[in-house]
């Protein structure tokens, strides 16, 4: 009776060992999802410590971004990297003086999503943020430059759903973002920056919350899929205002999106590949 037993235990624990050896095999591939887009439209700039008057024209910029699943977890946890320059130039409402301006902005963010439904994948989670740009008013002669600079912590979420249109294969994704917290610079109303060069450093850097520091970045984009290569047509918005050592800051942008998406595979060639891999897309 106690060899049968044993016996029994064998084969089970034989059986188990095979199974978990089968799992372990199975090599899971995370391609990684890159947009490379260009962007164009409104925008509407009103900073009191360069003038009251606000300033409208056109803004346009060039952003890279991308999309992978996390190595741990894959199927639950995805991470997003952005980039993007900008440039701006803004009249005020007679037409006789001209705002510039210029920036960056890198972000890095980590969400867990949810497959909620046939095609249909939400997301949410925290992103890290660096702005850095400058506003230059040609008309100032002591202070035409307001310098910009913020590191934040975010949240962010997204909406990620297939369809097709037509036979054409269409990604819709909708992602909003705000910060939470983290620092800004502002000088004081007036102040030169001949004067913080000269030592003049107090009450530059400012605690952020949406209080002092908000900012909305809205963006949704549709990536048709003509083949390994998609056509990426979308709007960004993007609110920001700042209230800090008596100065208000409101900077509006509005714009159209275009440009090419699509998904890239990086192999180990010192990595076996089993013959049936599982392919983790970083979006759905």
């Amino acid at each position: 009776m106690q060899k049968k037993i044993f016996l029994l235990i064998g084969l089970l624990w034989n059986a188990l060992s095979a199974l978990s050896g089968q799992a372990d095999s199975v090599h899971v591939l995370r391609p990684v999802t890159v947009a490379y887009t260009l962007e164009a439209g409104s925008s509407h700039i009103a900073d009191t410590y360069l003038s009251p008057i606000k300033y409208s024209g056109w803004g346009a910029g060039l952003h890279y971004e991308r999309w992978q699943a996390m190595k741990f977890s894959p199927e639950r946890w995805v991470m997003q990297l952005r980039f993007g320059v900008r440039a701006e130039s803004t009249l005020n409402f007679a037409g006789n003086a001209r705002m510039w301006f210029g920036g960056i902005d890198f972000s890095w963010a980590m969400m867990r999503r949810w497959k909620v439904a046939n095609g249909l994948t939400l997301g949410a989670g925290g992103k890290a943020g660096l702005a850095l740009g400058a506003l230059y008013l040609e008309r100032n002669g002591n202070n035409p430059v307001a310098a910009k600079a913020a590191v934040t912590l975010d949240a962010t979420c997204y909406a990620a759903y297939n369809m097709n249109v037509g036979r054409l294969p269409v990604t819709l994704t909708w992602q909003p973002s705000m910060p939470l917290t983290g620092v800004f610079f502002s000088p004081d109303y007036g102040e030169l920056y001949y004067e913080i060069y000269l030592g003049n450093h107090s009450g530059l850097v400012r605690y952020a919350w949406p209080g002092s520091y908000f900012r909305l970045d809205n963006s949704v984009m549709a990536d048709l899929h003509f083949g390994a290569t998609s056509l990426r047509l979308g709007y960004r918005g993007c609110i920001e205002s700042t209230s800090a050592n008596n100065i208000v800051s409101n900077h509006f942008t509005h714009s159209f999106v275009f440009g090419i998406s699509g998904e890239w595979l990086s192999l180990n060639p010192r990595k076996k590949t089993s013959g049936n891999p599982r392919i983790i897309n970083a979006l759905f």
